[in-house]
This record gives C-alpha cells, structure tokens and sequence, in this order.
C-alpha cells in the first residue's frame, strides 16, 4: 500500500460516467441513498482511497463528499498546502473555479498523477460527469493536502517530462481564413512525432482540428479542437499512448 497504489485505484476508474454508478453507490450504501445521485468528486477520492488500503491516510478514517470538509481536515492535521509550490503525485488537490485562495470557497477534488511545469496532471471524479484525466493550472488550485501515506519512503524519480516549448500566444483554431505560422507547423510536427496522421504544412484547417480533437479526447482534455497552452504543452508532456 502506497500512494502508487492510490493513484493505481484512481486510474482503474478512469472512464466511468453519470449517476449513480459504482462510485456513488458505494458512497451511498455508507452514507444514504441521497449521495448516489449527489455531487461526487470527493466520493471518488473516498472510494480511491478505501480501494487501495489508504483510507485513514487520504480520509482520516471518514467518508468525505464534502470538499470544503476534506481540506479542512488536511489543514487542521497539519497536511495542508496552499497553492502549488512542492505539489506532487499522490497528493490530493483542491480547486476553486472562482480563482480564490480560501479553503471555504473550494469547489473540486482531484489525485495529482504528476506535474510538469506550470502544469499539474489529475485524476479527477465529477469532471463533466466522469473520471478523467485532467490538466490543470495554478490559477484554480486553492491548495492540496499531503496524505500520510503508508509507504512514506519516496519511489525512484520518474524520468523528467520533455519540456515544451513556449507556448507561442496564440490560439489555434480553424477558421476562415485559415491560421497559417510556424506555430502551426511546430505543433504540426510534435503531434506527427506522437504517431498521428497529419500534414506538416503550417496551416491549421480540418484535419488539425480533428487531430487535435482526438487528442484532447485521449488525454482527458477539454475536446474543443483548439490549441490553447494546455493542449500545447500535453503534445510534449503526456504519455505517448
């Protein structure tokens, strides 16, 4: 048991949608049958953490739904982080959409499964309804809590994510007339070194669109068909899947 284990119990749910579902369910059985159908991030990360033997370290014993609770917990255990300097895999991070700081204006819950950067990678329950992959950014991160997990002894670094490169400042959209550049020709070729069909022209029409489409799809990224900062720095950061 580990926080390898915690995010290992995340990631066998990745994939599941709507409500209720197991997730709730099992939340409910516990807790009363209005939690099956009720808001459910925090849920999940009580289901992950019950499933992986991390229940006392991740919940302190006690099922959360409540993300506001959960942090406050962290925060009176002395587990507790605000913003993102030190966040790292294993560590159960808190978001407020509205940009605030307070532990009481939390919103959502996710697993960190890594960072690169700027940018924070999750697991997350309630994400459009779903378990998801996630990229995230400082911005919407109030803090995270760090569990004592049962295994504290740190795992043999992963190899560093490749750096992308700057994220030129623009978004990529198709529209008419088309976005030409070698902005487009840089994320062009990344995404053809990845393995995807796609010409090196510079011009960002359909077929970029449907690729980047399909690749925010895969990695659990908002499928908007847009090249953002996000999207951009997952063509070099995400696993090759």
């Amino acid at each position: 048991m580990s926080l390898d284990t915690m995010v290992a119990a995340a990631e066998r749910t990745l994939g599941l949608t709507g409500r209720p579902n197991y997730i709730t369910t099992d939340y409910a059985s516990r807790d009363g049958a209005e939690f099956a159908a009720a808001p459910w991030c925090d849920e999940g990360v009580t289901y992950w953490a019950r499933a992986s033997g991390e229940y006392d370290a991740v919940c302190f014993g006690t099922d959360y739904a409540y993300t506001v609770a959960h942090a406050a917990r962290f925060d009176q255990a002395g587990q507790w982080h605000p913003g993102t300097d030190g966040i790292t895999r294993g560590d159960v991070v808190f978001f407020d959409w509205a940009g605030g700081d307070e532990i009481a204006g939390i919103d959502h819950v996710g697993l960190v499964t890594g960072t690169s950067g700027g940018y924070v990678y999750t697991v997350e329950a309630n994400t459009a309804d779903s378990v998801a992959r996630r990229v995230r950014t400082a911005g919407v991160i109030v803090g995270y809590g760090r569990p004592a997990y049962t295994d504290a002894s740190p795992a043999p670094a992963a190899p560093a994510a490749p750096a992308a490169p700057a994220w030129p400042g623009r978004v990529l959209v198709n529209t008419s007339p088309m976005i030409h550049g070698d902005d487009v020709r840089t994320w062009q070729q990344q995404m053809r070194n990845r393995g995807w069909n796609l010409s090196v022209d510079g011009w960002y029409g359909p077929a970029s669109a449907a690729v980047a489409r399909a690749f925010q799809t895969e990695k659990g990224l908002t499928p908007d068909a847009e090249v953002g900062p996000i999207t951009w720095a997952a063509a070099w950061t995400s696993p090759i899947t």
